[in-house]
């Protein structure tokens, strides 16, 4: 067998960069896929990788870049009205370039019915990767701990409708470790769910106690009800099915569905996970 590429969508984002220079560490042979090939997010890798343009939507394209890519992380798309669409597109043009096995960052709980209303579009991609004929492993994530600090308004106040339900929140570089694992030595990861979260289950009322701690200035959480969140977010004037989004993530943490830590972070890559205060720390 010839030298396997591993093929990295969203290189430029904040998951994708990091896969990579994971595995430009362990000598991996890469290629880089990405809407701009000449975006300066690009990462700089010790060794030389292949730059290839991608756009889910468009499967010709994605057909040709892919092509002797052996095994790809597939990086969920931006959020959008057609992001189904473009997941099919490119599960598509995956099975059509003769991928092998693609490792999808899938979503919490992913279900028809989610509560966390774009949850459903990950179910709907992992049927497709199921019916696809491809290899597949889902990295199933909640939501990420390095934003929630960017949901603290300018008067200190994390606000929205969570409750006192709970979240195992995990950080990114925490994904990134479980995907650059799987990815180097993919079969033994085959036809597994991975259900990825940090070490404590938060409520955003520990969220705001434990950034007031690290970063000695209060925090606090108020607890919304469902008509003050979607009055206080609808002065952006975002499409309706983004203002659902954004409130279910609130009422999805109320519910408790991704109150459940585990250990699959550490049983993939023998490390545990980090703690919010990690992140805020940088450590």
């Amino acid at each position: 067998m010839g030298t396997v590429t591993i093929g990295i969508t969203g290189a430029t984002g904040q998951v994708g960069a990091r896969v990579a220079r994971l595995l430009d560490e362990a000598g991996a042979t890469q290629r880089l896929l990405v809407r701009d090939p000449t975006s300066a997010r690009l990462p700089h890798l010790a060794r030389p990788a292949e730059v290839a343009r991608v756009d889910y939507a468009d499967r010709a394209l994605c057909t040709d870049a892919l092509r002797g890519v052996d095994a790809l992380l597939m990086v969920s798309a931006s959020e959008s009205a057609t992001r189904v669409a473009e997941h099919v597109a490119f599960v598509d043009a995956a099975a059509a370039a003769g991928v092998r096995h693609v490792v999808y960052t899938s979503f919490a709980a992913a279900s028809p019915d989610a509560t966390f209303t774009l949850a459903r579009d990950h179910f709907t991609t992992e049927q497709h990767l199921r019916a696809s004929g491809v290899a597949w492993t889902f990295l199933r994530d909640t939501f990420y701990l390095d934003v929630l600090e960017d949901f603290v308004g300018a008067d200190g106040a994390l606000r929205g409708p969570a409750g006192d339900g709970r979240c195992a929140f995990v950080a990114r570089a925490d994904v990134a470790r479980v995907a650059a694992t799987v990815l180097r030595d993919p079969a033994p990861h085959a036809g597994r769910t991975y259900d990825l979260t940090g070490p404590e289950a938060l409520t955003l009322a520990d969220v705001a106690r434990v950034i007031s701690d690290v970063r000695g200035r209060p925090v606090r959480y108020v607890d919304e009800t469902l008509d003050e969140a979607y009055a206080s977010r609808a002065s952006y004037g975002a499409p309706d099915w983004q203002v659902d989004a954004w409130v279910s993530t609130y009422t999805a943490i109320a519910s408790d569905v991704m109150a459940q830590v585990t250990h699959d972070v550490e049983d993939v890559t023998g490390t545990p996970p980090v703690t919010l205060a990690d992140v805020l720390r940088g450590t």
